[in-house]
């Protein structure tokens, strides 16, 4: 069994796949015993991976695309969240005829601590939807849970947060209301695998790959099942969530395609760069062949399906 040790930014409902092939073995078939370690404060990811103590970080693509020919160059070998996991809170009741222009005016709090990818998506949806963000007012920086508390005492007119936590709130609360769940709004890579791009030799994309087939079959086994009939999975990996909160967040993802494949889509890498761009995190989009080596996602999906193809011709004969 070859060790293998992943270094992540955060715990999240969107990293659910790699969750269910931890419990389910799913990386161990593939003689990798993964062990996930997640640093305080984020960015030590990143210290994880220069001295050698992780073989790959879990977190945004913005900070491979920002680093590169800068600091560091990451290569970026596959994908999780194929969405967004964020949702803008409200006050009151849902709106039904709501329009993101509406934002303009107001004051958004927007929940950091894991990095930056919270306002880059916000303002990225905004100038996407003829909004410019500056004529917004944003209050950040903060930790999400206390500008959560701060929010439901008066401060601000919307809060952006992850979904999980946004939906837990509104049950809670009353007074405050879902206005919209972007994982609605279009694919993104918004959690990735990656690490230094020196050292990458032929035995680490071969770990690559494997790892990748672990975590498509969980992706494949989420997909495959209602949220209702591994609640009591959910309950153990989100105890602190009410467990018919975190079914529903699930179902939604599982229908919407925040889990799809391990392979970044090229229109979504595209999509994201240009935002990165209009955040100056880059002068220019980044080329889908500077920064992502696909091929260790690309060969891991073959594997798949040349199982399907077996397990068809099986039943055929059968």
């Amino acid at each position: 069994m070859q060790p293998f040790y992943l270094t992540a930014t955060g715990y999240n409902l969107n990293y659910l796949p790699e969750y269910i092939a931890l419990r389910h073995g799913f990386f161990k078939e593939q003689g990798l015993d993964v062990t996930v370690n997640i640093p305080t404060p984020w960015d030590g990811v990143l210290d994880a991976l220069a001295d050698g103590s992780a073989d790959m970080a879990l977190g945004g693509i913005w900070v491979p695309t920002m680093y590169r020919n800068r600091v560091q160059n990451y290569t970026v070998f596959a994908q999780i969240a194929n969405r967004c996991p964020l949702a803008l809170l409200t006050r009151g009741s849902v709106r039904q005829d709501f329009k993101l222009s509406d934002v303009a005016g107001k004051t958004v709090l927007m929940k950091s601590g894991g990095g930056a990818s919270v306002g880059l998506f916000f303002k990225m949806l905004l100038r996407e939807n003829g909004v410019d963000p500056r004529s917004v007012d944003y209050i950040q920086d903060l930790d999400g849970v206390m500008l959560g508390n701060l929010f439901q005492g008066g401060m601000g007119d919307y809060f952006v947060t992850d979904n999980l936590s946004a939906l837990a709130m509104a049950s809670r609360n009353p007074d405050v209301a879902v206005q919209m769940e972007m994982v609605t709004q279009g694919d993104v890579p918004w959690s990735v695998y990656y690490r230094e791009t020196e050292g990458i030799a032929p035995e680490v994309l071969d770990a690559q790959r494997r790892f990748c087939v672990a975590l498509k079959k969980g992706i494949d086994w989420v997909l495959e099942r209602d949220a209702e009939s591994f609640s009591d999975e959910l309950a153990d990996l989100f105890p602190n969530v009410p467990v018919e909160v975190a079914v529903s967040v699930t179902n939604q993802f599982r229908r919407e395609g925040m889990w799809t494949s391990t392979v970044i889509p090229q229109k979504a890498f595209d999509r994201w760069q240009v935002g990165l761009a209009g955040a100056r995190l880059v002068k220019e989009p980044l080329v889908y062949s500077e920064i992502v080596d696909d091929r260790p996602a690309v060969e891991a999906e073959a594997v798949k399906e040349a199982r399907v193809r077996v397990e068809r011709t099986v039943e055929t004969r059968l």
